[in-house]
């Protein structure tokens, strides 16, 4: 085969692998754009559907008729449904959500300022998680069928069974009320509220950039209870997928080939079998992860957590709809965010899937 031909075959081969990439690519942004215009849609309609009159929740029950037109008519309700909609998908897409009737600010400020509080604990929580819920679950799998196989399932399915509510509830009369292990509520104690100009937003970086390590450690001890109420319910999900996978793979006929040839047990378990379990994984933890960013709502309420879940909460209390929709919206955009990472980074850990 001449030079020639050769360098016209691997031309050909790279073409069609930049043609099957860019397919891929445009397949991924089509479905999120699909995805996020459903989400808007369906955060548009609760809006309307629920019986909460948002030019009430603006004016209050007393003005007069005439205001309650004109607001009517600033926010577009006289339009037509569908009109409405567009108005809404405009707005959104400048990051216009209207202003909170709770707080009096834009929608998005206020996000942006409560959303670092979720994250960190959300981040916190899913990092404890891992580093104890991947070793369970492998220790679970080599053990199958004994003691600590089932104290492993036995723990996992406590977590799936006890309420948060109910956990986090008596996490804080042990640990807090009787012990007096952990601080309380809250992400700091009052007297340190001031102390702090947020830089990031996440109150443990933010105290090492300050270099204060008493406002760090105090930030530590009010985080690490309802983290780790948090991080059990994912270590008992992770550690169920991990000994799922693990069996799987254990089972294969690699493994026996392994071990045939002499390779130890302990390098056949944590670097191959465990290697090829972290393909699949990385989606199970990146779902976990958005599922903790979500669902941390009934954990921020125990814990008077300043986060996106006890601020949608309470505008949902105060029927301040701005407020409820647009957080609905954010926590809707970072979990497509997150479904997509975890599936771009399926590909790239899995040449399978890239072919």
């Amino acid at each position: 085969m001449t030079a020639a031909t050769r360098k016209s075959r691997d031309g050909r081969t790279r073409a069609r692998l930049f043609s099957r990439t860019g397919g891929s690519l445009v397949r991924i942004l089509f479905s999120l754009i699909i995805t996020f215009v459903g989400l808007l849609l369906v955060t548009f309609l609760i809006g309307r559907v629920l019986p909460i009159d948002p030019v009430l929740a603006a004016v209050g029950d007393r003005a007069p008729q005439e205001v309650y037109n004109r607001v009517r008519e600033e926010m577009g309700l006289n339009l037509p449904l569908w009109q409405q909609f567009f108005v809404y998908i405009g707005n959104v897409l400048q990051g216009d959500f209207g202003r909170s009737v709770l707080t009096a600010n834009p929608v998005l400020e206020d996000i942006k300022r409560v959303f670092p509080a979720t994250l960190e604990l959300a981040t916190l929580a899913t990092i404890i998680g891992v580093f104890l819920g991947v070793p369970a679950g492998v220790f679970a799998a080599i053990n199958k069928g004994k003691w600590p196989d089932h104290i492993v399932r036995i723990i996992g399915l406590a977590g799936y069974s006890m309420p948060i509510f109910w956990l986090g509830l008596m996490g804080l009369l042990v640990f807090y009320l009787k012990l007096d292990w952990v601080a309380g509520p809250g992400r700091l104690d009052a007297f340190y509220i001031d102390f702090i100009e947020p830089t990031t937003g996440l109150m443990l970086i933010d105290t090492l950039i300050e270099g204060d390590m008493d406002l760090f450690w105090n930030a530590v001890s009010h985080i690490i209870l309802p983290a780790s109420i948090l991080a059990y319910f994912s270590l008992a999900y992770i550690a169920r997928m991990t000994r799922s996978f693990m069996l799987e793979q254990l089972s294969q006929e690699y493994i026996l080939t392994a071990r045939v040839k002499g390779i130890s047990e302990t390098r056949i378990i944590w670097r191959h079998a465990l290697g090829n379990v972290m393909v699949p994984l990385v989606t199970v933890i990146a779902l976990s992860y958005a599922n903790l960013l979500e669902g941390s709502v009934l954990t921020e309420i125990i814990f008077a957590w300043p986060g996106l879940g006890l601020y949608i909460t309470n505008s949902l209390l105060k029927a301040d709809m701005n407020a409820v929709l647009g957080g609905t919206v954010v926590v809707g955009a970072v979990f497509i965010g997150v479904n997509m990472l975890s599936d771009v980074l399926y590909r790239l850990l899995d040449p399978r899937a890239r072919r």
